[in-house]
């Protein structure tokens, strides 16, 4: 479900505070990153992944193979970072960058 342009600012703004969960060097994805993106996704919806590559191009790829293989939306890409999401199905009020924000 795409998300409306009021979702996108408020998840811009909630993801200001975000570090970055995963670091990508240039050889791309592994299977531990694969698996903590997939993990940081399932526990807090909104993470920040940061992408080391040479090229903008490289960084747009990059970003279209995660959001196609995790089914998530990139919120925002700023330099090297960029923000993305993924609804859970099962939110933990606890974990979830989301529900904690606005509790």
């Amino acid at each position: 479900m795409p998300l409306d342009n009021s979702d996108k600012k408020r998840f811009r703004s909630i993801g200001h505070n975000l570090n970055p969960v995963v670091i990508i060097a240039q050889k791309g994805l592994s299977e531990n990153i694969i698996e903590e993106i997939d993990r940081a996704l399932k526990d807090h919806e909104l993470i920040k992944i940061k992408l080391i590559t040479s090229t903008r191009d490289d960084k747009r790829k990059l970003t279209e193979k995660i959001c196609a293989d995790f089914n998530a939306q990139c919120i925002q890409s700023i330099g090297h970072v960029i923000l993305v999401y993924r609804a859970a199905k099962k939110p933990d009020p606890k974990l979830s960058n989301l529900i904690r924000e606005f509790s």
